[in-house]
């Protein structure tokens, strides 16, 4: 069967996915400014809690499509606001490692509750879910290939994620990071 899709349509696609990732973007915006914080610096919570001990801006920055001055900057008004610290590495000193600080894991704890999410997701039938899912993976993976990117990196932060209890696993068993998007 050939694709017989056109550029105006694959356009419109690329910007209904873009005003929905908009829209929940947003509601989660709404949810985590409550706690003092922008949805992406929560996003920026929840990966440097995932990660560990091993978080850097670099890592940061892959597990959040993000370049990395840009993730840098964000950390510096992080450090300021007191919810992480960066610490030098003793081994190699061009190296820095990104912590939680206390009040960084209590905002963690508290924008984690991801109730926007379930909400807006709540507007789907599980059978819907699935071929949101299986849709989503496709275009994905696509667009990984087109980058140069390899799925299994992805595919590795998830396995991550999902082992360290951070996400939501489907019946599918496929898993879904919440974070709060670009």
């Amino acid at each position: 069967m050939q694709n017989s899709l056109s550029v105006d349509e694959a356009y419109g696609l690329c910007i209904l996915l873009f005003q929905a990732r908009h829209a929940i973007f947003k509601t989660r915006e709404i949810e985590v400014n409550e706690f003092g914080v922008t949805a992406i610096q929560a996003g920026i919570l929840i990966v440097i809690q995932t990660i560990g001990d091993e978080a850097t801006p670099a890592e940061i920055s892959r597990w959040m499509f993000r370049r990395p001055a840009t993730i840098t900057g964000i950390l510096n008004g992080m450090e300021k606001a007191g919810l992480v610290r960066k610490v030098k590495n003793l081994h190699r000193k061009d190296l820095v490692r990104v912590m939680l600080t206390e009040k960084g894991r209590q905002v963690y704890h508290q924008v984690n509750k991801r109730t926007s999410a379930l909400d807006v997701m709540s507007a789907l039938s599980e059978e819907e879910r699935q071929q949101l899912v299986s849709c989503l993976e496709k275009i994905l993976n696509k667009a990984l290939k087109t980058l140069g990117i390899s799925r299994e990196k992805v595919r590795s932060m998830l396995d991550t994620v999902t082992s360290k209890g951070v996400s939501a696993t489907t019946s599918s068993g496929v898993g879904k990071v919440f974070s709060s998007g670009h």
